[in-house]
């Protein structure tokens, strides 16, 4: 292949590497430490399974929109998730399901947010058209549940692109940020 270069092509070349200087060490670039692996969260579950539990069923009151926000929330932030301005990083659909299998579901949804970092997801729960009586069983769990989960600081009913009140946004803790001990 060297008899295929031209010799003008040659003397450019020395022409433009004449100053340049024979680097100190062989290797190409010095070998780093790879960095400790993340650790795989543990399985989540939801905190109904805990005696310490404040909140009861009975005291969530499901309306058609659902909205919900803990405290510090700013209010910008608040408007995107309602708008749907927020990437959705991570979808699970429970419509259909029978609530035990719902709940499991979701404590591995939350599971695998928090392995991929995810900030703002979406739970497809359904409108309950198909239950007994015409009532949102499964909206009204997922509205109890996720108010007792401490990963999520605010969730509401996702806009009508994204399935309206069949389906919620879910704003949560971003893992990164070490929680304040109290």
């Amino acid at each position: 292949m060297a008899s295929d270069i031209h010799e003008a092509d040659l003397d450019l070349f020395r022409e433009q590497v004449q100053d340049a200087e024979r680097l100190q060490h062989e290797r190409i670039l010095p070998e780093r430490p790879k960095p400790q692996p993340l650790p795989r969260p543990r399985a989540s579950t939801l905190p109904e399974d805990e005696i310490a539990v404040t909140l009861s069923e009975s005291e969530v009151e499901t309306q058609d929109y659902l909205l919900f926000v803990r405290p510090g929330i700013q209010r910008r932030v608040l408007a995107d998730l309602q708008r749907g301005a927020i990437e959705v990083g991570l979808e699970v659909d429970l419509h259909g399901l029978h609530a035990e299998p719902a709940r499991q579901i979701l404590g591995e949804f939350f599971t695998e947010c928090a392995r991929r970092r995810i900030r703002c997801a979406r739970i497809i729960h359904g409108k309950g058209a198909r239950s007994a009586d015409r009532q949102p069983v499964l909206k009204r769990k997922v509205n109890y549940w996720l108010r007792l989960h401490e990963q999520v600081l605010a969730f509401c009913s996702a806009t009508q692109r994204d399935g309206g009140t069949g389906a919620v946004y879910v704003l949560l803790r971003n893992p990164d940020k070490r929680q304040r001990s109290a």
